[in-house]
């Protein structure tokens, strides 16, 4: 029997309660799954219907009574023969099968009844219905069989419950908040970045006022890094197959990469050459299988044409979209000799990289296929280790801190040793994750520790932020790394006049430049401060006869090096204030005569709403202390 938590354990019960109440309504409905998740659950269907809005609430009708009519959760245990014929009896094969195939020789093969419903399930379950206190379905989504495109789209119904009415309204307002929040419509409104199909899902093209946001942010994390002795280097897009494979990146993340780029003769030869469909697919799943599916897909044919395949034989010896930036700047550090004076070396980089994220999953910015990261690596003595991931997390600090970020959990993730992934001396890995346990220690925050949540190379401490309506992110992360520098047999001269193994530390504060900012859309809600806002001051002229004080005061502001525009359209004031509302820009200054004659200006603030006169110089003086403090607005009540 699987081991939940009591709130996991309704929410799967509650699973169970929709797909009984699916069957009653649908009676056709073949199911697949219905597990809990962190927010609540889903159940995904195979139906000729196509479920509405207006279906969920039948659905949820349907549920109810169930729940009303209390029945319990039984559990049953079965020989596998015995389990076939009840999943054919109940006309579920189709899916059942399958995931009855995954439960392994030797293991308890149990199914949970409720009234008339039986599915096969591990549990746990509540024992009876009525203690699902509250519940409510959500959506209907499209959702691939065992998330492979190549299979069926199923129809997948997501819900949430929770132990209490209250909680549950707490949470439906919380998701109000987030669809209020949402990144993709702010950053629309706001002009910030455009997905075009024309160049590819998940791929953010950065608008002039989005660059500003993160040209902004790379500046302030640059001052820091500079601050912390950190050298900056640049990086190409791509490098050849093998350093990848040497790096381990690409054995280990093959089937989330995109596929290998081959050199150009390769082209020439598989058109003289030819090359049958099996033979292709076959040599394609070993380097690239979502590659392979794609051909298969597109291609009902016994043989593909050269000029729509690579030839995989020959794609060993090509080049990739890289993955990770930590490869290259291993052969920085390798290019010439190091001695432990040098140590600790800080390579940084805002460096680009690319995933193959299923079209299903990609969100905006928050999950994309191309995306920077301000990455950096540290090349140590075993002596320094504590001392530079000490330094890491203070990074990481003083970047929440500052973007007023400050409630987050700590996890460390370590490795599982039954994990074939997790290579490398186990000796050493002790080492890593003991550095990374007391690091962690020293943050004063809850941290918790995950066994097989490393990275194949290190143990690492990641970042859960808590925005400002409740939900949680992963952000910053700091890893230590005895494996690379043995993969690639990297060294120092030590104190003794010997070669020394360095120890190796990954870093990234941001994380992602476009998740992080799809992250701080919603959390600001686009309301950025100051520092941060693509347009910082907006002038309001009441009437023409002040467009030159206007024009003036413009002059100045730019020559301070805020970013400020001069509403010159002839509407009224009105509608000038409520269109620098909606372009949420952060302060705006209002002039009409007397403030002309005296040399001031009116202030509006989002935050604040009406601030008064003051004289311009006062107010110059006070925007930049605001940007170069990089305060947060505190706002009224």
């Amino acid at each position: 029997m699987s081991s939940m938590t009591p709130l996991e354990e309704m929410r799967h019960s509650c699973s169970h309660v929709l797909a009984t109440a699916v069957l009653r309504l649908f009676p056709e409905t073949k199911l697949d799954i219905g597990p809990p998740t962190d927010t609540g659950f889903y159940y995904d269907f195979d139906s000729e219907h196509k479920f509405t809005v207006e279906d969920l609430e039948k659905i949820e009708a349907e549920m109810t009574k169930v729940i009303k009519e209390n029945q319990a959760f039984r559990r049953k245990e079965v020989p596998r023969d015995e389990a076939i014929e009840i999943i054919k009896a109940r006309g579920q094969e189709r899916y059942k099968l399958g995931r009855l195939d995954d439960i392994p020789e030797g293991e308890a093969i149990s199914f949970y009844e409720n009234g008339e419903f039986m599915d096969l399930c591990a549990g746990s379950h509540v024992r009876y219905t009525k203690k699902i206190k509250a519940f409510k379905l959500l959506s209907v989504a499209g959702a691939y069989h065992r998330g492979d495109e190549k299979n069926k789209q199923l129809q997948r119904i997501y819900g949430t419950a929770f132990p209490s009415k209250d909680e549950l309204a707490a949470y439906m307002e919380q998701i109000e908040q987030a669809r209020a929040r949402d990144h993709r419509k702010i950053g629309k409104d706001l002009k910030l970045f455009v997905i075009d199909e024309d160049v590819g899902q998940g791929l953010i093209l950065w608008t002039p006022a989005g660059s500003v946001i993160r040209q902004e942010l790379q500046n302030f994390i640059g001052n820091e890094l500079r601050k912390q002795g950190y050298h900056q280097v640049f990086t190409p897009h791509i490098g050849k197959l093998a350093l990848y494979k040497t790096s381990g990146h690409f054995p280990y993340y093959k089937d989330s990469q995109f596929p290998a780029i081959p050199e150009p003769d390769d082209f020439a030869r598989v058109a003289t050459e030819g090359c049958g469909c099996a033979e292709l697919t076959a040599r394609l799943e070993a380097v690239s299988p979502h590659f392979a599916n794609e051909i298969n897909r597109r291609t009902g044919t016994e043989t593909i044409g050269a000029d729509r395949v690579m030839d995989a034989t020959k794609l060993l010896d090509g080049f990739m979209l890289k993955p990770m930036n930590c490869p290259h700047h291993i052969k920085i550090f390798d290019s010439q000799p190091h001695s432990y004076r040098d140590l600790p070396l800080r390579l940084a980089e805002f460096g680009t990289v690319y995933r193959w994220e299923q079209s299903g999953e990609l969100n905006g910015m928050t999950r994309v296929r191309g995306f920077t990261q301000d990455d950096a690596h540290l090349f140590c003595t075993e002596d320094q280790v504590a001392a530079e991931v000490m330094g890491c997390l203070s990074l990481v600090k003083t970047v929440l801190s500052t973007l007023g970020m400050s409630d987050y959990r700590v996890r460390v993730g370590l490795r599982d040793p039954d994990d074939s992934k997790f290579t490398g001396d186990p000796a050493k890995w002790d080492q890593a994750e003991e550095a990374c346990r007391n690091a962690a220690k020293t943050l004063d925050v809850p941290f918790t520790e995950e066994p097989g949540e490393a990275a194949f190379y290190g143990p690492k401490i990641d970042f859960v932020v808590k925005d400002v309506i409740g939900r949680e992110w992963q952000l910053g992360t700091v890893q230590v790394d005895y494996v690379l520098p043995v993969r690639f047999d990297l060294s120092y001269i030590g104190a003794d006049n010997q070669p020394h193994r360095p120890v190796m530390i990954h870093r990234a504060p941001f994380g992602s430049m476009e998740r992080f900012c799809g992250v701080l859309i919603e959390h600001f809600n686009g309301d950025f401060p100051l520092w941060l806002a693509p347009e910082q001051v907006r002038l309001l002229p009441i009437s023409e006869k002040v467009i030159d004080y206007g024009r003036d005061l413009l002059a100045q502001l730019k020559a301070a090096g805020i970013r400020a525009v001069l509403d010159e359209h002839s509407d009224k004031l009105g509608a000038k204030i409520r269109r620098a509302e909606l372009d949420k820009v952060p302060h705006t200054l209002i002039l009409g005569g007397k403030e002309a004659e005296a040399g001031a200006v009116s202030v509006r603030t989002r935050a604040s709403g009406d601030e008064g006169t003051v004289p311009f110089a006062d107010y110059l003086a006070r925007a930049q202390n605001e940007i170069a403090t990089r305060s947060l607005p505190v706002r009224s009540s």
